[in-house]
């Protein structure tokens, strides 16, 4: 049997790292991208750190720009000094590279490049990993054997990636997660920077602050956000707006569903998995129990809870629990929140919404619990007889903040409507709280308690500046204002 000659392995890494040789540049599809994800500087503080002897696993949904990212941090690296020689990108599933183990690649960079990887810094990135078996073994081997080299695995099979990165990497890998679009690199992305200003802080706090000289103009953004902008491809294209299903659903969900999924946990009934998932995406931002999706369903309750845990390893789906009046956690998570996270893949999978349509309410909180996706902070919600808080975060003995979502500017006009979240606020020891609104800003007090008033738009685009410059304590502390 024919084995594919050495030289024509060698002629393919070669091919995937044209910055071996003058001009030392990344190819110029990668090139095209005007603006690099926000990602990216977070990123590379992450590579270039020093003394921490660990691989980078960069996890994240199918389409959100992985590659992409890493072809950028390539060129940077370059940019900031780092010979071209010393940096290695390899796509682990071309076939010309089938059967190779990883520490074989790593030999074939050296023979190519002479590069002396055990005596000066250097960087490798594996993407596409997960088609290599026991990909985890290997790469533990190398970090260990290679101190002077940064590795990086990635690939678009997440689910299997944050598999094998908790169970074998412990110790010895550390994840990035990047998320779909928020609204701040949405905007940025589009060069629609001008819908947003920033204002002279006044807070205390070292956190931006912004207003909306246009509100109005800043929410058609939004919804079209809500629509069609997780995505970097959706969002530069207007020719996939116009049939997101065959992108988004065909390329992204169904992918997901129908390979990675049942490759990894060798799910058998893919019709079960495909109308659970088409539910909660129905459902996004809505209180559901395991009892009535059994129910409703026909599958036992113990499948639709591997179902759901499979869903959020695979970055489709978010599960947020709830917490009582006090702010306590239940013993048994019997009702639950399931957020999409993205949430123009309910578009996808059904139709674009309107700014006006009685279901885009849900979506908002949706984008709005989406831009969190980053963060390692543990949201909950609160529900108890008689009232419901959309937001909370919870800090070692208390409450630490709260947010109420909403797409009206009802709330504003009559505070009183809040008198649920109010008393929530008095009871837990919060001084304030925010709500969010269509247009409508402002500030009163309820009973003691301080209630700030904000565009929904807005407030989306506050958080994800903000945790993308790593500032993930923003939502008690960044002020917003408008004109």
């Amino acid at each position: 049997m024919r084995t594919v000659p050495a030289e024509q392995v060698a002629a393919r890494m070669r091919l995937e790292n044209p910055w071996w040789t003058p001009p030392h540049q990344i190819a110029k599809q990668y090139r095209d991208y005007a603006r690099p994800r926000e990602y990216l500087g977070l990123f590379l503080t992450l590579l270039k750190a020093e003394g921490i002897r660990r691989a980078v696993v960069l996890l994240g949904p199918r389409r959100v720009g992985k590659t992409v990212l890493i072809h950028h941090s390539i060129q940077r690296l370059i940019d900031q000094g780092v010979s071209g020689r010393r940096i290695c990108y390899v796509s682990v599933d071309h076939p010309i590279y089938n059967g190779l183990r990883l520490d074989e690649l790593v030999d074939l960079f050296v023979n190519e490049t002479k590069t002396k990887v055990r005596k000066e810094p250097c960087f490798v990135f594996f993407d596409e990993i997960q088609y290599l078996r026991d990909w985890e073994r290997h790469l533990k081997v190398l970090v260990d054997d290679m101190p002077r080299v940064k590795f990086v695995a990635s690939g678009s099979a997440a689910a299997a990636l944050r598999l094998k990165s908790t169970e074998s990497g412990a110790g010895r890998f550390t994840d990035f997660l990047l998320p779909p679009l928020t609204f701040h690199e949405y905007l940025t992305l589009l060069g629609k920077d001008a819908l947003i200003e920033s204002v002279a802080n006044s807070s205390g706090f070292d956190l931006p602050s912004f207003k909306a000289p246009n509100i109005n103009a800043l929410n058609e953004s939004f919804v079209h956000y809500l629509n069609y902008g997780g995505y970097p491809e959706i969002v530069l294209s207007e020719e996939i707006q116009s049939d997101p299903q065959r992108f988004i659903k065909s390329d992204i969900i169904d992918k997901v569903l129908l390979r990675d999924l049942p490759g990894l946990y060798g799910i058998s009934d893919i019709q079960e998995l495909n109308y659970l998932f088409t539910t909660l995406a129905l459902n996004t931002a809505q209180e559901v129990s395991l009892t009535e999706l059994s129910k409703n369903s026909g599958v036992v309750k113990n499948t639709i809870k591997k179902y759901i845990e499979y869903l959020e390893a695979a970055f489709l789906i978010r599960v947020v629990h709830r917490v009582d009046h006090s702010g306590r956690r239940f013993q048994r998570a019997n009702y639950f929140k399931v957020y999409l996270t993205n949430p123009s893949m309910r578009s996808a999978l059904f139709q674009p919404i309107t700014a006006d349509d009685e279901q885009l309410g849900s979506l908002v909180e949706t984008a709005i619990f989406s831009q969190w996706f980053h963060s390692p902070q543990k949201l909950h919600y609160a529900r108890w007889k008689g009232g419901e808080v959309d937001i909370v975060s919870l800090g070692r003995r208390t409450l630490e903040w709260a947010v109420e979502v909403k797409w009206s500017d009802r709330p504003g006009k009559h505070p009183e409507e809040l008198k649920a979240q109010t008393e929530f606020c008095k009871r837990n020891g919060l001084r304030g709280i925010r709500v969010t609104t269509r247009t409508f800003h402002g500030s009163t007090e309820r009973e003691g308690v301080r209630v700030e008033f904000l565009p929904a738009s807005l407030y989306c685009y506050t958080v994800g500046q903000n945790l993308v410059m790593g500032k993930s304590s923003m939502s008690s502390r960044a002020t917003v204002q408008l004109e």
